[in-house]
């Protein structure tokens, strides 16, 4: 019994590190869309500097895992729960190295004027720190149902960027002067719309550590 409680104590303290690590994540993404919206190159350096903190938490938990299974023997549904948080660390990182590849492509924006206000884009990174969030929430209180439900909020984001693209689309067409400028915009919402999709393979290990069963719910990422 001794055992158990102490199992039961490190894999919590795994999980509050796993809501530390994406509070890390969702404060890169609301700042990179911020040094987006501002065009703000010194807040966007400092992201991608931050990024490193991201990935040193990540592999922080990692070894806490490896500990875990090598020194307590896990059932084989704490063993499920253990390389499911695996899984979400990596989805959790990716995600963090897509809002430091926004912070990326404000330097390379610099200075120069956006083809027209930020609306959308911003939109799809408040669409997406949301579902970031209710994912998070799901894995802690072993909720299947709310992560099938974050995973249908993925549609909105789709939508969101098939807008913003189809729009910046016809920029380019109309004059071919602008393609740079709204290249960079699409790939900034495009960072955004496989941040979702990250979001929703992190809810379907959260269905698989509930249910035992693992579902493709989500677009593919692979």
């Amino acid at each position: 019994m001794e055992i158990r409680t102490d199992f039961n104590r490190r894999l919590r303290e795994i999980q509050d590190d796993i809501l530390i690590m994406g509070s890390m994540v969702e404060t890169a993404i609301i700042t990179s869309i911020k040094a987006l919206k501002e065009r703000d190159i010194d807040m966007a350096q400092q992201l991608i500097n931050d990024d490193a903190l991201i990935n040193r938490k990540r592999f922080e938990i990692e070894e806490k895992c490896i500990k875990l299974i090598a020194t307590q023997q896990p059932l084989a549904g704490d063993l499920r729960t253990i390389i499911s948080v695996l899984n979400i660390l990596t989805e959790l990182e990716r995600v963090g190295d897509y809002a430091a590849g926004i912070s990326k492509i404000v330097l390379m924006i610099g200075n120069e004027e956006h083809l027209k206000p930020l609306i959308d884009i911003p939109r799809m990174a408040d669409k997406t720190t949301l579902m970031l969030r209710e994912s998070l929430d799901a894995f802690i209180k072993q909720d299947a149902d709310k992560a099938r439900a974050v995973i249908a909020e993925d549609d909105d984001v789709d939508n969101l960027y098939d807008q913003v693209f189809r729009e910046l689309l016809t920029f380019m067409i109309e004059d071919p002067r602008t393609i740079t400028r709204a290249t960079r915009l699409i790939w900034a919402a495009h960072n955004l719309e496989r941040s979702a999709d990250r979001v929703t393979n992190i809810c379907e290990r959260i269905i698989y550590i509930v249910t035992g069963k693992m579902e493709e719910l989500g677009a593919s990422n692979y």
